[in-house]
């Protein structure tokens, strides 16, 4: 999946340890299909993550979305590509979160 990304997006926010599996399945259930079902051109793929431990009675996840091209997450966000992408669904059970994305150009792809 990964392979034909060349940037990835990433992004991060954090829940108290009660809302952190109702935003977990806030994304799988209703954001991140909400995404894909806009077939955007260029969006290669996405993954969801959660940190393995409670820091400041937080929980932390990170979101990585592999696009194409910069121009693919523009497809996206449109031109202030930088802002976060959350629904107002994801932003009920978050505590806070990255105003902005980082994008980042994949220099190379190891597989075994």
């Amino acid at each position: 999946m990964v392979m034909n990304a060349s940037v990835a997006r990433i992004w991060r926010g954090w829940t108290t340890v009660e809302n952190a599996d109702a935003y977990q399945e806030v994304v799988d259930g209703e954001v991140l299909p909400a995404i894909f079902d806009r077939h955007i051109p260029g969006l290669v793929g996405a993954h969801l993550m959660r940190a393995d431990r409670v820091e400041n009675e937080e929980v932390e996840f990170t979101t990585i979305m592999w696009f194409e091209s910069l121009d693919s997450v523009k497809n996206f966000m449109g031109e202030n590509y930088q802002r976060s992408h959350v629904p107002e669904n994801a932003q009920a059970v978050l505590k806070r979160f990255d105003a902005e994305a980082k994008h980042f150009d994949i220099l190379e792809y190891f597989a075994s």
